[in-house]
């Protein structure tokens, strides 16, 4: 029975190398319109900066602590909302992320639900200010 090793850039999808070392929305906001902040279990934390026009997700800056994988899924979860109406982003979920960077390790599932909760917590932080 042979094992074959992992070799990171072949056997990962371009979707996950691209949302992995993407650094186009790496930042901070003074004023957002949404912010939410998500620390896992294992210590990795993501914060979503939203901003919002018209109830659209006109633009997304997170910032992260913790793995490739969590970089990963935060730029996943900005891939998938950007330019969406609040009411549909609302609707991303954790295994969406997986689906779209189609080879998280499946140890590292948790990653997307950090970036997810990160996520609603902006959301919910937009709709409290903005009865």
């Amino acid at each position: 029975m042979s094992s074959k090793k992992f070799d990171f850039w072949q056997d990962h999808s371009d979707n996950y190398l691209t949302m992995a070392f993407s650094t186009d929305h790496q930042g901070s906001l003074d004023a957002p319109d949404g912010y939410g902040r998500h620390t896992g279990e294992c210590g990795d934390t993501v914060i979503f900066y939203l901003t919002i026009e018209d109830d659209v997700i006109e633009s997304i800056v997170y910032q992260a602590e913790g793995c490739r994988n969590t970089h990963a899924c935060a730029n996943a979860i900005i891939h998938l909302a950007e330019h969406s109406p609040v009411s549909q982003a609302w609707e991303i979920t954790p295994e969406q992320v997986v689906a779209f960077l189609g080879t998280l390790p499946e140890s590292e599932i948790h990653c997307a639900e950090v970036a997810a909760g990160a996520f609603y917590r902006a959301l919910s932080d937009f709709e409290k200010k903005c009865p």
